[in-house]
Order: C-alpha cells, then sequence, then structure tokens
C-alpha cells in the first residue's frame, strides 16, 4: 500500500485551511427521506466548491516554486491545480474536453490556469496532457489518481471524520483518490467502518476493473462528470482492490432526484457527482444503522441545475 498514514497526518495539518476541517453532521429532514441517521460532509463550501483542494494542494506541496505543472480534467481537479498552482507560483495548463461545463471552465480561467481544449472526453485530454509534457523539460504532469499524495490530501477527510459515529461510509468513485484516501486513514484507525464505493450506471469502468484486477476500459456516458472515467489509471485500481468493501451502482436518474433532495433538506445545490452517497444510500441497499457520506462538490452545468430546479417540487 503507497499511501502513508503519516503523510495523510502530516497533510491533515498542512493543507491550506480554507479545505479544512468542513461542517459536517446529521439533517434530520435528510435523515427521515432516507430511513436513517446519515452523517453528511459538506466539502462545497471553499474557492472551488470541490474536496479536490485537499489533494491539489497536497500534491503541488512536493514541487518547488516555480514549476509548470500539467493535468487533464473535467473541471473540478482542474480547478484545484489552478488555485493550489497559483498560491506558490506554479504556472498551471488544463488540457480539457471540448464540451466542458461552461461553469468550471470559467473557474479554473479565474485562477489563472491556461486551458486547452482537445477530445471529447477525459482519457482522450489526459492521453494528450502526457504526450505534451513529454516533450517539455521541468513540466510536472499531476494526474489524478496516480500520485499517492493526492489520494492521502483527499485522505484528511477521514482524519476529520474518524471521530463520528457511523458504521458505514458510502463515497462516489471515479478516479479513486477520495474513496482511497479516506478509507486508508479510516481502516486503519477505524476497522469496524465498511467502505461503499459509488459508481454511475453510465461509468462501470473502476468497477470492472476491480473485478478483473486491471484496468479496463468501459465507454463513460452519464451526467456526473466528476466520477465519469472510461480507463481507470492502474495505481488507482489496485488502492480501491485492497480499500473498498463493496459497490453499488446508481443512474442518473437517481443522483437528480439525490440532487434535488440535498437541495431542500441540506440548502446546497451540488453536482451530480456530488450527489452520488445521497442517491445510493437512497436506492440501494446498504447495510448499517448509521451511515456517512460526503457531498463532494457544487458544481453543477447550467442545464443539469436547471434540470433538478424542475423537480424541486416533486420532493417532498
Amino acid at each position: 500500500m503507497d499511501l502513508d498514514l503519516d503523510r495523510i497526518a502530516r497533510a491533515a495539518r498542512e493543507v491550506d485551511p480554507v479545505f479544512r476541517n468542513t461542517p459536517q453532521f446529521v439533517e434530520e429532514q435528510l435523515a427521515a427521506a432516507l430511513g436513517r441517521p446519515v452523517l453528511i460532509k459538506l466539502e462545497t463550501a471553499n474557492p472551488i466548491r470541490s474536496f479536490k483542494g485537499r489533494g491539489a494542494d497536497t500534491m503541488l506541496a512536493t514541487l518547488p516554486a516555480g514549476t509548470p505543472v500539467v493535468c487533464a480534467s473535467s473541471g473540478n481537479f482542474g480547478q484545484a491545480v489552478a488555485y493550489a498552482g497559483r498560491k506558490r507560483g506554479q504556472p498551471v495548463e488544463v488540457f480539457v474536453p471540448h464540451d466542458l461545463n461552461p461553469d468550471k471552465r470559467r473557474r479554473m480561467e479565474t485562477f489563472g490556469a491556461r486551458l486547452t481544449p482537445v477530445g471529447e472526453g477525459s482519457a482522450e485530454a489526459r492521453l494528450v496532457a502526457a504526450e505534451q509534457v513529454a516533450e517539455r523539460p521541468g513540466t510536472v504532469f499531476i494526474e489524478d489518481g496516480r500520485q499517492p499524495e493526492i489520494a492521502e490530501g483527499a485522505g484528511t477527510i477521514g482524519v476529520e471524520l474518524a471521530g463520528a459515529e457511523f458504521d458505514t461510509i458510502v463515497l462516489p468513485v471515479g478516479d479513486g483518490a477520495l474513496i482511497t484516501g479516506v478509507a486508508r486513514w479510516l481502516k486503519a484507525h477505524r476497522p469496524d467502518v465498511r467502505v461503499v464505493g459509488v459508481c454511475a450506471t453510465g461509468s462501470q469502468a473502476m468497477l470492472r476493473s476491480v473485478e478483473a484486477g486491471a484496468p479496463v476500459t468501459v465507454p463513460a456516458a452519464t451526467i456526473a462528470d466528476g466520477i465519469a472515467v472510461s480507463t481507470p489509471i492502474e495505481e488507482a485500481v489496485a488502492r480501491v482492490r485492497a480499500l473498498v468493501d463493496e459497490f453499488v451502482l446508481v443512474d442518473d436518474a437517481a443522483l437528480l432526484d439525490a440532487m434535488a433532495l440535498t437541495v431542500r433538506c441540506v440548502g446546497v445545490l451540488p453536482e451530480p457527482s456530488g450527489a452520488a452517497g445521497i442517491a445510493a444510500i437512497a436506492t440501494a441497499t446498504i447495510a448499517g444503522d448509521r451511515l456517512a457520506t460526503v457531498i463532494t462538490g457544487a458544481n453543477p452545468s447550467p442545464d443539469v441545475a436547471a434540470t433538478v430546479a424542475a423537480r424541486l417540487h416533486n420532493v417532498p
């Protein structure tokens, strides 16, 4: 296991304070709707509206100031790298798909990133980014899910959750950094807690790769761009296989319903991947008397936000 507990503990002390110690609580109306107490942790009230800042800040802190950085992203990770890079004087270029959420595009540019649109999905953007970096000596390619520091930064969420009362944690799974970082800490400090991963029905590459024991390609087609992965990274697959106890799938309709429920009960409009844990608890059979999940991001596309607004009158 390449995720180090001491490094997670250090990150919990050193990650930019704007990303640390986020609210975690049981919301009574949400618990009633879901049929049991569910501890939610809100990772949306920060400059990038996402948990990704924890991992990006941890990773970029290992690089000398001024180091040029390249990544590929459908939005939230690119924002996180841009934000952390600006703080350290590290120029950031983000390779993005052409169909990028326009709000995420604007936010990456606001944080100073140079955007290079390529292809129709994150997999193609990642491939082109890697090719470009190979031709640029001194530039570092940051790949969400590959470098252990990214997952270790996300693992600081586990540090903050470890003292709370719950027996199962339900987390979205895209590139695997969040769930493996959190699970690494909890498996060491709360071995009684079961770790459940959530994939979109239209993005099952990580689940199929875990079953196969190696990365396999499964085209992604889901509104949840934050967990839309077509070919997982080998290192991430190995970590997920070692640390995640169970997977469940949620379809796009369940994600939209969970977004609407979160708006009604919590007062936050998450993006589809940010509501994946809520969607899974609402629709899947998950063992546990008291569950926990993380609302991981709040950067929905305008079209998806409008769809959720239209569904709000159907939320009890």
